[in-house]
């Protein structure tokens, strides 16, 4: 159950169209209760704890469990994001939620996709990638924010080695309420954006580079030593979580808007 559902339920029991009851049974399972499967332990109210139901991680698992896993997460209707899938899982849960968004680059699927009214001067996240191979990563961060029903715009390919392809549009990314930057070789990507715009910049190395590059090593040493005020750095590859952070922002900015709204 998230915010907008138990809204319409108080609404519900305001107008006298359920008794008190029926509210508390509808709430009775709570912010921390669990449903318990064979190989999982699934969180219903997380969207409500956190602003992002609970994403189910496809490394690892077999693929009759990630299917299990998503179908009683998404029972409910809530968007539900799984990712870092194997080709075979994703091609099992296109097969068995055939109105899912699935993403092959960024490896995941997303069960119950919003709808999004990317309206002009709305806050957006930004996603910047280096290069094309760093677009895995980059795409995720994507997908991550398009659960959380926060739009999106990409600049990708446009590295430092060829600035002058990011500098054609630092207008448009002076207008993003939060950016994330994707960069593997030597991470200086997101240095250069830090000094372009106000808003948070979150910097995700990649695992792409060179021997020296030492599997994302290198780029994240030189985003955690960047000289660019404000710029935090995630994990290696890590665009899943670059764009809950970017999202956030952007649920925040509307939030504050909502509470300023007469």
């Amino acid at each position: 159950m998230n915010r907008e559902e138990i809204v319409r339920l108080l609404g519900r029991l305001q107008a006298g169209e359920i008794g008190l009851d029926a509210a508390v049974e509808a709430l009775r399972a709570g912010p921390f209760r669990t449903e318990q499967l064979p190989f999982a332990d699934l969180d219903h109210h997380r969207a409500l704890r956190q602003g992002l139901p609970e994403v189910v991680y496809g490394e690892g698992k077999l693929g009759e469990e990630i299917v299990e896993i998503a179908r009683r997460l998404a029972e409910r209707g809530q968007p539900i994001l799984v990712t870092r899938l194997k080709p075979e899982h994703q091609d099992l849960l296109e097969a068995t939620f055939p109105g899912a968004r699935s993403n092959r680059r960024a490896r995941t699927c997303l069960l119950n996709p919003p709808e999004l009214a990317d309206d002009e001067g709305a806050p957006f996240v930004g996603v910047v990638a280096a290069g094309t191979s760093d677009l895995p990563v980059a795409e995720e961060a994507v997908e991550v924010c398009r659960a959380m029903s926060v739009p999106t715009r990409t600049w990708y390919d446009v590295g430092v080695s060829g600035l002058h392809r990011l500098l054609r549009h630092v207008n448009d990314l002076q207008r993003a309420s939060a950016v994330v930057v994707v960069a593997g070789m030597e991470g200086a990507l997101p240095s250069v954006v830090g000094g372009l715009v106000a808003c948070p910049v979150i910097g995700v190395p990649t695992s792409v580079g060179y021997g020296t590059s030492f599997g994302g090593v290198a780029p994240l040493l030189s985003m955690l030593n960047s000289c660019a005020p404000g710029l935090t750095v995630a994990n290696i590859d890590n665009g899943f979580s670059a764009g809950v952070a970017a999202a956030r922002v952007v649920q925040a900015i509307r939030a504050a808007a909502r509470e300023e709204a007469p």
